[in-house]
């Protein structure tokens, strides 16, 4: 545990197992130290002892800023290839003593925060008469989603990808059942009850942090606070991003001289965040459909996984193997090195993202990167993997129109030739200069709202007051 400290009031944090649920939490939790003079402490469930990605982060915090990983729960007794989402409540709902014995050797604790997954500690909250909040770390869109989805379950039967009309929200582009979020994709998997058990629960806090901003989904926050009185309070307070290397500062310093060598704008920046992986037939397709393009590229390579999220819970671990490109077709990485850099499984991505020289992202959509990348100004091509990735790109391709989307097959396998269509287009063709000049509309109002006297910065203002009055 960091050491401990002894400002007068105190938040709560409590994120997910998961670089990609610890990072926008402590984010927030930065910014409520930084800005507003809390002292924070941060604990962490866990199925599986800290990794070096972890422990790296978490070791960059101030000292007003504390933490402590709480003792791992056992989940080898689930089922192979059970859902993330599933995993992750049990983690949770176990570690609820954990959480409980914490909060009372605690003093002046003013308010809990945790994510989507955690819940159940809104009734621990309750019991210690400390204030509960959730901080929803995708959109607006989707949490406007997951208000509207109970009634979907109760006058819905089929599957929702079998539906032939899409759901039409409040000032929302329409979403057909195949793009809703993956936990309701099979309405006999554990993870559907695990997902109704959770969003029934949103009512529960008093507020719910969203990290996006007014401007970006005014019509979705608008639905939000005006449709049901009794939800809680809605707080725009994004976009809260990550700045910095994020590990040791060597292990990004390749990747930045590659890209001070490039021209302007020509570098496609190729990521699935944190977590994401390809089939080993899709890595292939990618790989000749990048290379056919033309066009010069910055990829991060992971290997191979029958699973979207295959290193999800491992993030941080691989890219060591004495050849970590062995996977790509034979002679490819001799065949692109003079337009391209290949790096195992990591790169500094919000340097590469504000590099001059990246003028493209082809991304996962996880909301943490794309918000990275609007506040950078930098179009995307969308290829969304899981969770509510899907969401995401048809808000990025359909509503913003900041991302363009290539076709896949019914398989979901997208071929090299579409990749190197929609790669070409971005980086130079009609659709791609619309969307470069939108994202730049958009970034710029991203730096105003959270400027001194933008919306987000007012409103997480005014939770802070609130906060210290207490």
């Amino acid at each position: 545990m960091a050491t401990k400290n002894n400002t007068k009031q105190q938040i709560v944090i409590i994120p997910s197992p998961g670089m990609g649920h610890l990072i926008p939490l402590v984010e927030f939790a930065k910014l409520l130290h930084s800005h507003h003079h809390f002292s924070i402490t941060i604990l962490l469930p866990s199925s599986s002892p800290p990794t070096s990605a972890q422990t790296s982060f978490l070791a960059t915090l101030p000292s007003a800023i504390s933490y402590t990983f709480l003792p791992p729960i056992d989940t080898t007794m689930l089922p192979p290839n059970i859902a993330h989402e599933v995993i992750l409540h049990r983690v949770h709902s176990r570690s609820i003593p954990y959480i409980r014995s914490t909060l009372a050797s605690l003093s002046s604790v003013v308010a809990l925060v945790t994510d989507i997954f955690g819940t159940d500690y809104f009734d621990v909250a309750r019991e210690t008469g400390i204030a509960s909040y959730m901080y929803f770390t995708s959109t607006a869109f989707c949490l406007l989603f997951f208000f509207h989805f109970y009634r979907l379950h109760e006058t819905v039967s089929c599957e929702y990808r079998d539906m032939k009309d899409p759901v039409v929200l409040p000032g929302c582009v329409p979403l057909y059942g195949k793009d809703f979020v993956d936990p309701v994709q099979n309405r006999n998997d554990e993870a559907y009850e695990v997902f109704l058990y959770l969003i029934k629960r949103y009512s529960l806090p008093e507020g719910i942090f969203v990290n996006s901003f007014l401007d970006l989904e005014p019509d979705a926050f608008n639905a939000l606070k005006t449709e049901d009185p009794n939800r809680p309070e809605i707080y725009p307070v994004g976009p809260v991003i990550q700045y910095g290397l994020g590990r040791g500062a060597d292990e990004g310093l390749e990747c930045l001289s590659w890209l001070d060598r490039q021209k302007p704008g020509s570098v496609l920046f190729v990521s699935f965040g944190s977590g994401g992986t390809l089939s080993y037939e899709q890595i292939n397709e990618l790989a000749i459909g990048l290379e056919k393009s033309g066009e010069s590229f910055l990829w991060v390579v992971r290997a191979p996984s029958d699973s979207a999220f295959g290193s999800f819970f491992t993030q941080g671990q691989g890219g060591k193997e004495n050849n970590p490109f062995g996977f790509l077709p034979d002679g490819y990485v001799d065949r692109v090195k003079d337009r391209a850099l290949l790096v195992p499984s990591w790169a500094p991505q919000i340097e590469v993202l504000s590099h001059v020289s990246t003028g493209g992202f082809l991304s996962h959509c996880g909301w943490n990167s794309t918000l990275e990348s609007i506040v950078y100004g930098v179009p995307l091509i969308a290829w969304p993997l899981y969770a509510e990735q899907r969401m995401n790109a048809v808000m990025l391709n359909e509503g913003l129109k900041v991302a363009l989307r290539p076709k896949a097959f019914e398989s979901g396998l997208v071929e090299a030739d579409e990749i190197a269509r929609v790669v070409k287009d971005l980086m130079g063709g009609e659709e791609g200069i619309r969307a470069r000049e939108r994202i730049k509309e958009l970034s710029e109002l991203a730096r105003k709202t959270r400027s001194e006297h933008g919306d987000s910065t007012k409103t997480l203002s005014q939770v802070a007051q609130k906060w210290n009055q207490k």
